[in-house]
């Protein structure tokens, strides 16, 4: 009766299994795997927001498929203030959500039984979205030392006639990971060698725990390139539903992908009025928000390492940006094996990094945006049963 690619196994896991236990007894539990900004404790301009949702201008059907020029325009002005690049409203779709738009890059690429190459470790939901598309993965690797780097002889390896696309993620979720300058020129030699597009995920670009602000890849004209991000992140109200797709590179082949892209969302139409009109206000709020993320993230993160350097089982993997840390923990068990043990005897929360694809055991994956006294204390407890 169902589709094969929806053959997905349905049924909970150990760790989901255990937390359902620590919740349905009501006790206190520390959760260092939160990623929903609206309930860890910053403060929004509610009024702000809530006005910019009532625009009167949202009770006229307008339908346009790339979404309205206010909403597309304010958009192009988030990039050119926070990052000093141009981003034509022609070559901008918007979105409701970043999921949507992989979706609609996948539609665009790659027909059933098409690859595309992905980075591991990275962030789980590719494999859904792909399954979705009928596209399959072809992982290629993140390698840590003194620092992730790409690693490009195994990208090489990779590669096939089948294969129509790199996905980079910058930063990476959950490495923290930016990709650097030489790393996109060498990106872009190997998409033009190959002939592939190239799709960025910058949807924590914003932070940037050294507060140096790194180039998006809106500004990315060798190879066809399609930028993804949105306010779930940049102004941290993922209930919003607004992310966008934009497109860089040679003219003619973004003249025809747009072309096509055009046709796919005006198939589905999914923005809607009421988003599209407060996007400016929504945008607004980043001023706010991103201050006090960027805040948690450096405390945290500072609360982290003070407590690492009272013992020496453990350390943390070097972040540059993002919502996220990598611990690196002794391989006495597998990673879950370690997560169940937490929740059970402690009732903290952390992620296994084969969540995440980590080739190995020996990996957390911790927020950094957790409540900053249930962070330490968190911290606290699990390193007591790790070096224990």
């Amino acid at each position: 009766m169902f589709s094969e690619r929806t053959h997905w196994q349905l049924t909970r896991n150990r760790l989901t299994s255990a937390l359902e236990e620590i919740r349905s007894s009501r006790a206190r539990l520390l959760d260092l795997t939160v990623s929903n900004p609206t309930r860890v404790g910053l403060h929004y301009d509610e009024s702000l927001i809530l006005a910019s949702l009532a625009s009167p201008h949202a009770l006229d059907y307008d339908p346009q498929p790339k979404g309205l020029p206010g909403a597309r325009g304010a958009v192009a002005d988030y990039y050119r203030s926070q990052h000093g690049q141009q981003l034509d409203l022609d070559r901008l779709i918007l979105t409701t959500s970043t999921s949507e738009g992989y979706s609609f890059v996948f539609r665009l690429l790659c027909n059933p039984g098409d690859e595309l190459l992905v980075p591991k470790p990275s962030y789980p939901l590719f494999e859904f979205l792909a399954d979705l598309q009928d596209v399959r993965l072809a992982p290629y690797p993140l390698i840590y030392d003194h620092g992730w780097q790409m690693d490009f002889p195994t990208l090489e390896k990779a590669v096939t006639e089948r294969t129509r696309g790199v996905v980079v993620v910058h930063p990476n979720n959950p490495t923290g990971s930016f990709v650097k300058t030489h790393e996109l020129r060498l990106l872009n030699a190997f998409c033009r060698q190959h002939k592939l597009a190239l799709i960025a995920d910058e949807v924590f670009l914003d932070y940037a725990h050294d507060g140096v602000t790194r180039p998006s890849f809106v500004a990315n004209k060798d190879v066809l390139t399609f930028t993804l991000s949105g306010v779930s992140k940049i102004s941290a109200l993922p209930q919003m539903k607004l992310a966008w797709i934009g497109a860089s590179g040679p003219e003619a082949e973004v003249e025809e992908a747009m072309a096509r892209l055009d046709v796919i969302s005006d198939t589905y139409l999914s923005m809607s009025a009421p988003i599209q009109w407060a996007t400016p206000a929504l945008l607004d709020e980043r001023t706010s928000i991103q201050r006090q993320l960027l805040d948690r993230l450096r405390g945290n993160l500072g609360e982290l390492d003070r407590q690492l350097a009272g013992q020496k089982s453990c350390e943390r993997l070097r972040v540059e940006g993002g919502w996220y840390a990598v611990l690196r923990v002794p391989v006495t068990r597998s990673d879950e094996e370690l997560a169940v043990d937490l929740l059970l005897r402690k009732s903290v929360l952390v992620h296994p990094g084969h969540f995440y694809d980590f080739s190995g055991d020996g990996n957390l994956v911790l927020s950094l945006i957790t409540k900053p006294e249930e962070f330490g204390e968190g911290i606290g407890e699990l390193l007591e049963v790790v070096s224990g």
